[in-house]
């Protein structure tokens, strides 16, 4: 009786061992997040309350900018979690890239997923994706939160898949001039709400009308921007100096928005041209401003 005892008594030693060394790798394991768009909902939200209509066509989205502030907002509300990467879904004819959705697609950590549009320009299959990957990525541990921005009812399933793997999932919206542009039943669902307001989007949505330093000035090299880079990027550590520097290296290669913002308008002033919509001189303008401040570290 005593060595039956004494062996079920090893053996629940063994199994608390074995419990203590799971939960301090679990302890070890940093958060993930990831951030989902609807991008038909971005821009319709976006539109209206920046340029005042939803047609896609009467204004500019800077995508990659605001992606990248997207990214840093998550990291303030996410501070000890790292990026997954961030799903972009919207709708494209026979599911075939524009040159607008292939540059997004070209983004860093910038995954696009494209549904079908029909004859009404209508996304069609684009909510069925959000879902697959929610819970796909729930299921799979590989995100502890999601970051959804959207606001169709449909999502409600989307949300209820992720939750019962035990992701989080927190609702962005975008604020609405007049009511509200997200469903009560996905606003209810969700364990979290924030809105992002006019503020946050006026930097990234333009009516689109040519600017008149666009048509006074050829396109600049990428050599050139990035070299205009370099260049605000030795005025802002002269002004800043090297505490700023280390604060900011660790989020290499993004930057914050404010930062990102001032490069943005300030290469503008210099070059007397517009990088708006830009993907590749936006990036080499980036690449000039990190490349001077990394040799300067």
């Amino acid at each position: 009786m005593n060595d039956d005892l004494a062996a079920l008594s090893a053996r629940i030693d063994r199994t608390n061992t074995l419990l203590t060394r799971m939960l301090a790798e679990v302890a070890k394991t940093p958060s993930t997040h990831a951030i989902f768009v609807d991008a038909g909902y971005l821009y319709a939200a976006a539109g209206r309350l920046v340029a005042g209509t939803e047609d896609r066509r009467a204004f500019d989205l800077d995508a990659e900018g605001l992606i990248e502030a997207l990214i840093d907002r998550a990291r303030t509300i996410f501070a000890d979690s790292r990026l997954l990467r961030v799903y972009w879904y919207d709708g494209a004819r026979r599911r075939i890239h524009t040159a607008e959705q292939q540059s997004i697609a070209e983004l860093p950590d910038v995954k696009v997923r494209l549904g079908n549009l029909n004859s009404n320009n209508q996304q069609k299959g684009v909510d069925s994706l959000i879902r697959s990957d929610l819970e796909s990525l729930a299921r799979h541990r590989a995100i502890s939160d999601a970051a959804l921005l959207g606001g169709d009812e449909d999502l409600v399933s989307a949300v209820e898949a992720a939750q019962g793997y035990g992701a989080r999932v927190h609702l962005w919206g975008i604020e609405a001039p007049e009511g509200r542009n997200q469903a009560e039943p996905l606003l209810w669902e969700v364990d979290s709400q924030r809105t992002l307001d006019l503020d946050f989007f006026k930097p990234y949505v333009s009516r689109r009308v040519a600017a008149a330093h666009e048509s006074a000035a050829p396109r600049p090299s990428r050599e050139d921007v990035r070299f205009v880079g370099a260049q605000i990027a030795a005025k802002w550590l002269a002004a800043r100096g090297r505490e700023s520097l280390v604060e900011l290296l660790p989020g290499h290669p993004y930057l914050p928005g404010s930062v990102d913002q001032d490069l943005l308008v300030e290469a503008e002033s210099l070059l007397q041209y517009s990088l708006r919509g830009q993907a590749d001189l936006r990036r080499a303008l980036r690449d000039g401003f990190w490349g001077h401040l990394q040799s300067q570290y």
